[in-house]
């Protein structure tokens, strides 16, 4: 299971099973099921925008206490991309 492209079903699965709530419960071993749960994340950020780390982490706050692992997963996996000072969305889902 979830070794491949997932399907609609198995998306919802994982993340009622990792963010019953809407906070992450535990970020998953596999890949992706882990994708999943970034690409869900991802979506909290505008497509477009420059964020401070500052900013980043408030709104990662929302989802876990433990920003520095989303924060490098999201850059890890192509969600987010940064520089010196600033992080963007670069990947991952986008509402239509």
């Amino acid at each position: 299971m979830l070794e491949g492209p997932l399907t609609e079903r198995e998306r919802l699965e994982v993340l009622r099973a990792y963010m019953p709530d809407g906070r992450i419960t535990a970020i998953p071993v596999r890949r992706p099921a882990r994708l999943v749960l970034l690409d869900q994340v991802a979506r909290a950020f505008e497509p477009g925008v420059r964020y401070s780390e500052a900013e980043v982490n408030t709104v990662l706050r929302g989802f876990s206490a433990d920003v520095s692992v989303l924060r490098r997963g999201l850059v890890d996996e192509g969600f987010m991309e940064c520089d010196r000072t600033r992080y963007w969305r670069c990947g991952g889902t986008v509402d239509v």
